[in-house]
Parts: C-alpha cells; sequence; structure tokens
C-alpha cells in the first residue's frame, strides 16, 4: 500500500521538530516563507493536540477536515517547488485516507460503519447546542432472509446496495441545515447497523413530525421502485422496509453532555424496538415515539 511505502521512507519527518528540520535544510525557502509555512503547521498541530484533549470524536473530524484543507493549500502554495514538497502532502493526506475510509465504512455498502454512527451521534448529543428536535431511526429489509434462501446471495446483496443508495437519497442533510445553515458542513447521516438492516440521524429538526415525514418518504420510495430492475424474479415479490423512529426534543445542551454515550445507546435501542414492532404487525407505516429527557432517562412524551 502506498502508505506502508511512505512510512518506510527514512528522510520523511515523524516529528514537529523534525518537519521544521526537513522544511529548512530540503525547501530552502526564504525566511518569510518558511515561517509562514511553520506557523501554518504549527497551527494545525495545536488544534490538533487541543481538540484530542476536549474530545476523542471531534479530534478525529477536525483531523480529517483540518488536515485535508491545510494541506491542500500548502500543495498549491508550493507546487511549483521541486518534487520532494509533494511527499509532505502524500504523508498527510494518506494520514486522513487511513483514519476515514478505511477505519468508519462498510465495505459493501460504503456507509458508515455502527460504531463509527453511534461515534457521531454521542457527539452530536454531547455537543449540539442550537437544535430543537432530533431523530434517530432504524431501518430493516422486510423478510430478507426469505430473498436471500429463494433467490440467492447476489440477488440479497443487490437488494441491500440499492436500500442504501435509498437511504441516502431519501434521508439527506441537506434538506434539513441548508436554509437556515449554508456555511455549516454537512454531516454523513447514514450507517450500516448490521445485515440487512441499517440506521440513520435526522439532526436539528423545527418539529417532531417532520422526522416522520422524512422516514415516510423514504419507505414509499423503496415500496415504488421498480425491483425487477434487480432481479426479475423481484416483481412478483417487491422489497419492503420496516422502520421505527424516535424523535427526542434536545433540551439544554447541559443535560445531554455527561450522559451523551447512554442517551444516543437509548434512542437506537428504543428505535430497534418500535422497528420490530413494525415487523411484528406487518405495518405498512413507520412505527414513531416522540420523547424527552428526564433525569438522563428517554421518556415516551408522544401522548400530550
Amino acid at each position: 500500500m502506498r502508505t506502508q511505502r511512505v512510512a518506510k521512507t527514512p528522510n520523511l519527518p515523524q516529528t514537529r521538530s523534525e518537519l521544521q528540520n526537513w522544511i529548512h535544510q530540503n525547501l530552502r525557502l526564504a525566511s518569510g516563507e518558511e515561517s509562514t509555512l511553520l506557523e501554518a503547521f504549527d497551527a494545525v498541530f495545536t488544534r490538533h493536540e487541543r481538540l484530542w484533549q476536549e474530545s476523542k470524536h471531534e479530534a478525529i473530524q477536525a483531523l480529517s477536515a483540518g488536515f485535508a484543507e491545510k494541506m491542500a493549500r500548502v500543495t498549491t502554495e508550493l507546487q511549483a517547488k521541486d518534487a520532494t514538497t509533494s511527499s509532505i502532502s502524500t504523508y498527510f493526506e494518506q494520514l486522513v485516507a487511513d483514519l476515514t475510509d478505511k477505519s468508519y465504512r462498510d465495505p459493501k455498502t460504503k456507509l458508515m460503519n455502527f460504531a463509527r454512527f453511534t461515534d457521531q451521534l454521542e457527539s452530536f448529543l454531547a455537543l449540539e447546542q442550537r437544535g430543537r428536535w432530533c431523530a434517530v431511526g432504524l431501518v430493516d429489509i422486510t423478510q430478507f432472509k426469505w430473498y436471500n434462501d429463494q433467490l440467492g446471495h447476489a440477488v440479497g446483496d443487490r437488494i441491500i446496495l440499492r436500500v442504501a443508495q435509498l437511504l441516502r437519497e431519501q434521508v439527506r442533510s441537506e434538506d434539513l441545515l441548508a436554509q437556515e445553515r449554508p456555511q455549516r458542513q454537512v454531516r454523513e447521516l447514514h450507517a450500516r447497523f448490521g445485515g440487512d438492516e441499517f440506521c440513520f440521524l435526522i439532526p436539528d429538526l423545527a418539529e417532531d413530525q417532520m422526522a416522520y415525514a422524512i422516514g415516510e418518504r423514504f419507505r414509499e420510495a423503496v415500496a415504488r421502485y421498480d425491483w425487477s430492475i434487480e432481479d426479475p424474479r423481484l416483481a412478483a415479490k417487491p422489497v419492503g422496509v420496516d422502520v421505527g423512529v424516535v424523535c427526542l426534543k434536545l433540551g439544554a445542551v447541559s443535560e445531554r453532555r455527561i450522559m451523551a454515550r447512554q442517551i444516543a445507546d437509548a434512542l437506537i435501542r428504543r428505535a430497534d424496538e418500535l422497528m420490530y414492532e413494525a415487523k411484528g404487525q406487518a405495518a405498512d407505516h413507520i412505527h414513531f415515539m416522540r420523547a424527552r429527557l428526564i433525569d438522563g432517562n428517554l421518556v415516551d412524551d408522544s401522548v400530550q
């Protein structure tokens, strides 16, 4: 792999001090340019260290976003220099790639894996201060075992991939964030829970019924899709999904920060229960619950 070859090159810097010496000895920049470059690297390292102390999850996000942005600027500014400059960019770009694509993605669907989704949800609950409602949903492909057993695993894989694509298309973060916060970075909201199950987060809702409407849009998209495109035999038995959604009134961040992990687990567990209730009743609609927090506990608030 490219990352392994770069790591074995003896002249690449491994520490901040070595990086400063390397720039001084190899790039031969003017004093002012060298100081500017070093200040840019120092700013990245300082910010990275501070964020790791505040939150391991936010630090990883800062590393992925901050390093990529900084190194893109460095590459642009120094691309006219000799070829050794590009090794710095390659070194950090490969580090970012390792922390994202390889560590956090389900290899089949390319969605986030469940561990990463849980970390993202915990971070959101601990840090989000401006939201009103958020929602967590669990999705299961109806009678997926039948498709696997009767039509084969290849068809089962195509069904999983298509449901993942429909989930990405119908539960979209830009629907919710673009109007009020045009400059805010869009979160990735979808993950593969495991097997034929998926999960999603809908942040910053103005009202709880928006979560139901978005989830229903996804469920209907699966029901309307021409499944014979994936396999002609699916025309006789189209694919459907069972969906459970919990919509949480966020309240003050101070009430969530300390117990963010427990709240995240409770939201996922309750959405999973709702999904299986829908499955047990052969429901053609979403099972939905509105909730709020009381002393850190998730309480059903559906009855006003």
